[in-house]
């Protein structure tokens, strides 16, 4: 059994990640007292966007970590799909600068998948996640993220096979209840939606005897 976790670090490539991929969960280590920050490493901003696309996003943003629980969160503003047109070391300092402000026991960060930012943002995390502090992070989660993370390529690409799975029968309502608050993201489509973020849950529970599950690959377990 693993001891319950202080502070808990979450990596989004953009608003409504971090509750696709882990928000029930964070809901669920939230109300047990654990401190859960959340850093937004990339936005829906100019070129590609209008700003006032990034701000409804925040404002967004803002509401679905008040329904999780989560205390702190940090937006470093960079421009949707142009991640990896910043140096690689100025990323890793940023997202290592975070971890270290914070010093969590415990790092949710993304699968690396179909979007670009995604990939990027997982190659950046391990980086700053390394070994090579005391107070480096002592399990190291990749979630998935409906629906970019089912689109990668069998057997050319990474494939999302989780071997770590956290119970969130109890907090499913809240994860739905943050997916609503992100009406421009959230979408009533097949690929992308409550309804397919429910589904996914359950389907996670079903492998694990519970009625909810979020799933995760593991990067790192020290204990």
């Amino acid at each position: 059994m693993i001891n319950l976790p202080k502070r808990i670090a979450v990596i989004a490539p953009h608003p409504d990640d971090e509750t696709l991929g882990a928000g029930a969960t964070i809901a669920r280590f939230a109300d047990a007292g654990v401190e859960v920050s959340v850093l937004f490493v990339s936005g829906h901003l100019p070129p590609l966007y209008p700003k006032e696309v990034f701000k409804a996003s925040q404002l967004e943003a803002n509401s679905a970590l008040k329904v999780l629980g989560v205390k702190r969160w940090e937006f470093l503003k960079i421009p949707a799909t142009r991640v990896h047109h910043l140096p690689v070391a100025e990323l890793n300092e940023k997202i290592l600068k975070f971890l270290r402000e914070r010093e969590p026991e415990v790092v949710l960060l993304p699968f690396p998948d179909r979007h670009i930012d995604h990939r990027v943002i997982f190659d950046s995390s391990v980086v700053a996640c390394r070994p090579v502090h005391p107070q480096f992070p002592r399990l190291v989660l990749a979630y998935e993220t409906l629906s970019e993370t089912h689109w990668n390529v069998p057997g050319i690409e990474p494939g999302f096979g989780p071997e770590f799975f956290v119970d969130v029968t109890n907090y499913m309502k809240r994860k739905k209840a943050a997916l609503e608050c992100y009406a421009s993201q959230i979408r009533n489509g097949p690929f992308r939606s409550v309804e397919a973020s429910m589904a996914l849950g359950k389907f996670r529970g079903s492998q694990n005897g519970c009625g909810y599950a979020e799933a995760f690959k593991v990067i790192r377990i020290v204990i």
